[in-house]
């Protein structure tokens, strides 16, 4: 019983140490080739989302579609911009551009094969979802994804721009 009490502690100690911490140097890819570095990922001040998906992860999917069906108010209302990050292995790259298309997100869709940006913020599972502020600390996680968690994440949104 202690070593499990010890572990939780542990874990949560961990899972908060993300928390206001700066987004790490990992160089990633556009679904259309250019390199971009995680650190420099911004949006002129205003919060930005990371939302951590796989073309094979209906979870995923699913949250990335109902955050579209509200991105242009969430825009319009608060300036959040929204970066999709994809962690589908190389054989599976040729995957997410079309899955994109399909589903008509209008996110910035970035492409993370080796899981660099995953394994830097010790994320296990997706979706993942992170917030951070104008200043580029990461303010806020979740992972998984049911039915109207993307109000929980508009609602730090709004806090953050108060």
């Amino acid at each position: 019983m202690k070593k499990i009490v010890t572990l939780s502690i542990l874990a949560w100690v961990a899972s908060i140490g993300i928390l206001h911490a700066q987004l790490p140097a990992v160089n990633l890819k556009t679904i259309d080739g250019q390199s971009v570095r995680t650190d420099t990922l911004s949006n002129n001040g205003k919060p930005f989302i990371i939302d951590f998906f796989a073309t094979w992860c209906k979870p995923c999917n699913r949250e990335l579609d109902a955050i579209a069906e509200v991105y242009d108010d969430w825009r319009e209302e608060t300036g959040v911009k929204i970066y999709a990050i994809s962690i589908d292995q190389a054989q599976n790259i040729n995957k997410v551009k079309p899955l994109v298309s399909n589903h008509n997100w209008e996110y910035d869709v970035l492409l993370d094969p080796n899981s660099d940006l995953k394994r830097a913020l010790g994320i296990q599972m997706i979706p993942f979802v992170l917030i951070v502020d104008g200043q580029g600390n990461i303010v806020y996680k979740h992972n998984g994804y049911t039915d109207g968690a993307e109000t929980e994440l508009i609602e730090k949104v709004r806090e953050l721009i108060k």
